[in-house]
């Protein structure tokens, strides 16, 4: 019989059957998936096998990603991918972002974001860029504007893997932008003023931009 939560926190636990059974699948899934690597092992009490809602959610998301077209191997290296990625907690770091927002996911939410572009590989880039972190089963990513305007331009035909190697790029060029006005500012003033005139200096930032790209569109290639 199923172990029900008793106090705030606790997880409700259950049999390989009952799993097998609030999943929809048989048994034989179960140990198959257990024996693959798919799911954690179960924690053991004496001879018991118990396992949890973490299990359970692990057992709908694969669910959902076979039949969005996934294969066992490739939602295996994904799971590995996940596991080995941050934790939210680590990918916050000191706390959220000023001014962006942190968008919780499910695997298949974000397959679905960018459908035929999750892999492996670019699961790993975006893990290692810092935009993906984990929370149990849950994915956060930690920008809805960074993940909105990813998952445009997949739509518009720009793969992924290049989306993301781009925004290393542009990380490094953020990264030298950022020291320069916070260096500008510190040095006539306070912390307190950078936070103040940070807004300045994405306007000046979003100016050039602007004006790059209009050079850049309107310059006749060199032939």
């Amino acid at each position: 019989m199923a172990k029900e939560a008793t106090e705030p926190g606790d997880k409700r636990e259950y049999r390989m059957e009952e799993l097998a059974r609030a999943a929809g699948i048989t048994v034989r899934t179960v140990r198959f998936y257990r024996e693959r690597g798919l799911i954690k092992p179960p924690r053991r009490e004496g001879r018991l096998a118990w396992y949890d809602e973490t299990h359970l959610a692990r057992l709908h998301t694969i669910a959902a990603l076979l039949e969005r077209g996934h294969t066992l191997t490739g939602i295996s290296e994904l799971s590995e991918a996940f596991d080995r990625g941050r934790d939210v907690g680590e990918l916050l770091g000191l706390g959220e972002p000023t001014e962006e927002t942190p968008v919780r996911l499910s695997a298949t939410e974000l397959a679905d974001h960018f459908a035929g572009e999750v892999t492996p590989e670019n699961l790993q880039a975006a893990l290692d860029l810092g935009y993906l972190g984990t929370d149990g089963e849950e994915i956060v990513h930690i920008s809805r504007r960074l993940l909105e305007v990813s998952a445009a331009l997949v739509r518009e035909g720009i793969p992924l893997a290049e989306v993301l190697a781009a925004a290393a790029r542009v990380r490094e060029h953020a990264d030298a932008m950022a020291t320069l006005f916070t260096e500008l500012i510190l040095a006539h003033g306070t912390e307190k003023d950078a936070h103040r005139l940070r807004p300045l200096a994405k306007s000046v930032v979003e100016a050039e931009l602007s004006m790059a790209m209009d050079r850049k569109l309107t310059t006749p290639p060199h032939s």
